[in-house]
C-alpha cells in the first residue's frame, strides 16, 4: 500500500527560483531515495516554511526517509521537524484526480 509523507519545518528562504537553483542538488538526491514515488516541494513565505508532500511505494520507506531527512534537517541548524505519515486510498485518491 502507498503511503504519504507530509513534512514542514520553519525556513527563512531563499525561496522560489532561488531556492530551485540551490536546492537541485538536494533534489537529485532525494529522487533516488527507495521507494520513492514522487515529492511535491512545499514553500510558504509568509509564515516561514517550508516543506514537501511525497508519496512513497510502502510505509517502510516512508518511515525510514523521515528519519534520515529529520537527521538532515537538524544537521542544517532546522530546530523542529513535523514529519506525519498515511496511508493511501487508491481507488477515492483517483476519483479526486490524485497523482497515485
Amino acid at each position: 500500500m502507498k503511503h504519504l509523507l507530509q513534512v514542514d519545518f520553519p525556513y527563512t528562504g531563499p525561496w522560489g527560483q532561488e531556492m530551485t537553483k540551490i536546492m537541485n542538488d538536494l533534489a537529485q538526491s532525494i529522487v533516488q531515495e527507495p521507494g520513492l514515488i514522487w515529492k511535491i516541494w512545499t514553500e510558504n513565505e509568509s509564515a516561514n516554511e517550508a516543506g514537501g508532500i511525497y508519496l512513497f511505494q510502502d510505509k517502510p520507506s516512508a518511515q525510514a526517509y523521515l528519519e534520515m531527512h529529520t537527521a538532515r534537517l537538524e544537521s542544517f541548524g532546522i530546530p523542529h521537524v513535523n514529519g506525519k505519515i498515511f496511508a493511501v486510498n487508491d481507488d477515492l485518491s483517483r476519483i479526486d484526480n490524485a497523482p497515485v
